[in-house]
């Protein structure tokens, strides 16, 4: 299966159990790789058979900075439904990350391998 890959995404967000984390948002960085095949779209040259990686970040980006999790285990798999539920896409690789969440630590952060059937779909 192709794969399309979401690198890095920066974004701002309410994540953490702590008081300060509760109110501030913080850096949230987002790795993203979703399975699809890309034939139909190679051949036609045609958005509508592509998988549209900009509409999925930018539903990804809304999600993420209107969302208050506490977990960084729940915003990971929400994210993962999301794109399986609302795009045509067949499995997600998920990654999200809380730079400077531990100190001497770059980042901290959870991977998840997600399919449509994990969701019941």
């Amino acid at each position: 299966m192709d794969r399309i890959i979401i690198k890095d995404l920066l974004l701002r967000g309410i994540i953490g159990i702590n008081p300060d984390e509760r109110v501030k948002k913080q850096d949230i960085l987002l790795n993203i790789v979703m399975y699809h095949d890309i034939r139909a779209a190679a051949q036609s040259d045609d958005i509508k058979d592509a998988a549209n990686y900009k509409l999925i970040s930018k539903r990804v980006i809304e999600f993420v900075e209107d969302s208050s999790f506490l977990l960084v285990e729940r915003l990971v798999t929400e994210i993962a439904r999301l794109i399986l539920t609302e795009f045509s896409i067949e499995r997600v690789q998920v990654r999200v990350e809380k730079p400077g969440a531990l100190r001497f630590a770059k980042s901290v952060g959870i991977e998840i391998d997600r399919q449509r059937e994990d969701f019941g779909l």
